[in-house]
């Protein structure tokens, strides 16, 4: 007798919790795929102190083939869901196509960045979900304040050392007091001029920070926030972004090169195109997890509505504690549907408190409802971290001992590049590179009626004017124009056009082969480049220099390296914060599996 297929999109808080459990409740009796962007569950907690350089990015990463070695790893995000058929098509990194078949289906697919319609902040804005986007903001803050050191003009080296965040939940407070210290740091060794520092703004339109805690944690942080000398405007945010700075709703400008964007996610939108009972974009389910009138497909984490036993009427809120139970819950409720397991069981939880990390030793913290601040919370909030990582505990434990006794290293290593983590993506856990397929930028990632400007539908989202969209631009899955269709009870099915964007010849199919077997090969087949040699010469689709060539350096239009005379230049290299040039990059998936909301940090 053949082993079910039990498959799991997203190796998020839910989905790496529903792959171990399943792992140990199966013990070898089930075939268990797990579906993911990257070979790496993300502990999204730590990406603060990343950012600031407390911890190397490693720390806060967890290998997936290694603490789940009974669990098959595929790398793609999902693009459709055949769910008559019980199959799941995906699309690799490299650009292939492949498919799925599955007894039982477990959605944990996580969120995405919540975008408002506020003109300029997708374009000069940036996310705080991924760990592409906590590098490119440690480097990025870093050479602003390089920059602003060396600035002669004092106009300059103030909006170089000013950084506005906006939002004031769990990640964007941890960002601003994270960001005040490693900033303070930096000038000790780069003086700006006399009497200035760098200066943090955090905004939001909530009364208080940290409005979904308890009022005690919430004056601790904004006490803590003030006193470190951030700027805390509460009834604020930001009406407007441009290249030198962003326009407050009370009508003040503030002159900045540096916006994080912390206001919330919204759930993936790859569960709308199943055609399914919504919640507020989250796919219904019972107690048990399961999708009503659907055995077979189980949801859990953000993109799922659990009720709330305990307060009947609601849902359990996006947060990385509810998440991260919901996986246990799933995987145990999937295993019993096999008869692999007990009884199923509801989903049921009790709030044990939270812990905010605001840096040095300051924290805030409420374990089992008892208020604490400063040492003994931040005793508590690093002891709950170590405990609830399933993985480098000693690493991180190192990390912190090394920060308390050692300058922090503020170096710009130039690995991750402005446009390779745009505000508007579908996958944060993943930096755009020239070429790839993960590149694309959608109108999926904002939120609510009205998100839908109308410089997303008409300019590709870019706001740049007609025909100035970027051309691998598509709209939200589900939503008009997607060139998604649904058939039979919830089947989505895409466009032709798709597919060709993808980068697959016309009426070329994806890969189907069995779910029970690997594909033969690398994901990316002969597509994937083998050495310097493959990479595309200067102004050629992919964008990258001739200098890749073997040699070193570009041939400049003669054997012998001079440029042939009456001849046009090459042409110049982009800058830094620029994409290279050539033809638009192609659309990649829709689908992603991302951390869970940025609302939920430790509960103790």
């Amino acid at each position: 007798m053949s082993r079910p297929r039990i498959v799991i999109v997203g190796a998020g808080f839910a989905g790496y919790r529903a792959a171990r459990t399943l792992s140990r409740q199966t013990r070898g009796r089930a075939h268990i795929t797990l579906l993911n962007p990257t070979d790496y569950f993300l502990y999204v907690p730590l990406l603060p102190q990343v950012a600031a350089g407390v911890l190397e990015p490693r720390r806060v990463t967890v290998s997936l083939s290694d603490t789940l070695p009974a669990v098959r790893l595929v790398l793609g995000e999902a693009d459709r869901i055949d769910l008559d058929g019980r199959t799941l098509h995906y699309t690799g990194p490299e650009g292939d196509g492949g498919t799925l078949s599955y007894d039982r289906l477990v959605l944990a697919a996580g969120s995405v960045n919540k975008l408002l319609p506020i003109p300029g902040v997708a374009e000069h804005a940036h996310g705080f979900r991924g760990l592409p986007e906590a590098l490119y903001l440690r480097d990025h803050v870093t050479r602003q304040v390089e920059l602003a050191a060396a600035a002669e003009d004092p106009k300059t080296c103030a909006a170089r050392c000013t950084f506005v965040v906006v939002g004031a939940g769990y990640t964007g407070t941890e960002v601003a007091a994270h960001g005040q210290m490693f900033t303070d740091a930096q000038v000790r060794k780069h003086p700006l001029r006399q009497g200035m520092r760098p200066r943090w703004i955090l905004l939001d339109v909530a009364p208080r920070v940290l409005p979904e805690m308890d009022g005690k944690l919430s004056s601790t942080a904004d006490r803590v926030l003030r006193q470190r000398g951030v700027d805390v405007r509460m009834g604020t945010s930001v009406k407007e972004a441009t290249p030198d700075g962003v326009v407050l709703t009370d009508g003040e400008f503030v002159e900045t090169r540096t916006l994080v964007w912390c206001v919330g996610v919204r759930p993936d939108p790859l569960v709308e195109s199943l055609g399914l009972p919504m919640e507020k974009g989250r796919l219904l389910v019972d107690p048990n997890l399961q999708v009503p009138g659907r055995p077979e497909l189980f949801a859990c984490g953000d993109v799922a509505a659990v009720p709330d036993l305990e307060k009947p009427g609601s849902y359990t809120p996006m947060t990385a504690q509810h998440a991260w139970r919901h996986g246990k819950v799933a995987a145990e409720n999937v295993a019993a549907s096999l008869g692999l397991g007990g009884e199923r069981k509801p989903y049921r939880h009790r709030d044990l408190g939270f812990v905010v990390d605001l840096g040095g030793a300051k924290a805030a913290a409420n374990p089992l409802g008892v208020a604490l601040s400063g040492v003994p919370a931040g005793a508590v909030t690093r002891g709950y971290h170590l405990a609830a990582m399933p993985g480098n505990r000693v690493r991180v434990a190192a990390d912190w001992l090394l920060d308390a006794v050692l300058p922090r290293q503020a170096v710009q290593l130039g690995l991750v590049r402005s446009w390779s983590v745009p505000l508007d993506t579908s996958s944060p856990e993943v930096a755009r590179v020239p070429g790839g397929p993960g590149t694309r930028q959608e109108a999926s990632a904002r939120s609510g009626p009205g998100a839908a400007v109308e410089a997303d539908t008409h300019d590709g989202g870019t706001g740049t004017g007609p025909g100035k969209g970027r051309a691998g631009d598509e709209p939200a899955k589900g939503q008009p124009g997607s060139g998604v269709t649904l058939s039979g009870s919830g089947a989505a099915e895409r466009r032709s056009e798709t597919e060709l964007a993808k980068g697959r010849p016309a009426g070329e199919p994806a890969g189907t082969w069995p779910a029970d077997e690997p594909a033969k090969g690398p994901l990316g087949g002969t597509q994937a480049r083998s050495g310097p040699a493959d990479e595309p010469a200067e102004g050629r689709p992919g964008g990258e220099s001739a200098r890749n060539q073997p040699g070193g350096e570009p041939a400049r239009n003669q054997p012998g390296g001079e440029p042939a005379r009456n001849q046009p230049a090459p042409a110049p290299r982009p800058p830094d914060d620029q994409p290279p040039p050539g033809p638009d990059i192609a659309p990649g998936p829709v689908k992603r599996s991302d951390p869970p909301d940025d609302s939920a940090k430790g509960d103790s």
